[in-house]
């Protein structure tokens, strides 16, 4: 289920599971309904990650392109979906898939949106800072296991390979592709040694161009107690 957006009068726009600001408690206005901010949500990213060009976006070569830009495609779609919406919508994405940047002098002026991770056009993303836990997981689907036992896991049609920091997180993912997903887990420890490079991208995914099967090991079934 994907709750609501509503908006506080003090502090912008939030989504919450009860309805309320976190940091006031008020209950705001509904700005965008689940649904709506569903779609709004998919189409954004799916223009950002995967068809920029067909949606009348051109991304520069970090990913970037003008909110502006981002905004009147989204409105062309949906006349529904005005920037304020879409703003919102950037703003309280539960796993950070997109980054927004403003002008420095405050006007607006060079305002920039991307997404943070899952592109499959080619962009070139710098790396970040932020640090790397020492084990990731990946949740794929049974059938999966033999290739990745031999060739471990690759990008497939996206540029990068996602890793989540949760089994929780990993579990999820798989559960798109199989009901009976596999957690694998990563040594992410040993591949940082090894020189192989990992980046945080979003709230709680990380990235990789490939893991090689040596940093690997199946975690155990779905019902996990660790998860």
């Amino acid at each position: 289920m994907t709750e609501p957006v509503r908006t506080c009068a003090d502090h912008g726009p939030f989504a919450t599971d009860d309805g309320t600001c976190p940091r006031c408690g008020g209950r705001g206005t509904e700005l965008l309904s689940g649904e709506r901010r569903r779609r709004l949500s998919k189409f954004a990213s799916g223009a950002l990650r995967h068809f920029p060009g067909d949606a009348g976006l051109e991304l520069d070569e970090r990913g970037w392109t003008p909110f502006e830009a981002l905004a009147a495609v989204v409105e062309r779609k949906y006349d529904w979906a005005g920037p304020d919406r879409i703003a919102a919508v950037i703003a309280t994405d539960p796993k950070g898939r997109f980054e927004r940047t403003g002008g420095a002098d405050g006007d607006g002026s060079g305002d920039r949106v991307r997404a943070a991770y899952g592109h499959s056009v080619d962009v070139d993303l710098e790396p970040t800072d932020a640090p790397v836990p020492d084990e990731l997981y990946h949740g794929t689907a049974p059938e999966n296991l033999a290739s990745i036992r031999e060739s471990g896991l690759q990008p497939m049609s996206r540029q990068h390979v996602h890793l989540s920091e949760s089994h929780g997180a990993a579990h999820r993912v798989g559960s798109r592709h199989a009901s009976d997903p596999v957690v694998l887990v990563v040594d992410a420890a040993g591949m940082l040694a090894d020189g192989h490079r990992i980046t945080k991208r979003g709230r709680e995914t990380y990235t990789a161009d490939r893991v090689p099967p040596a940093y690997l090991e199946k975690f155990g079934s779905s019902d996990d107690p660790r998860r």
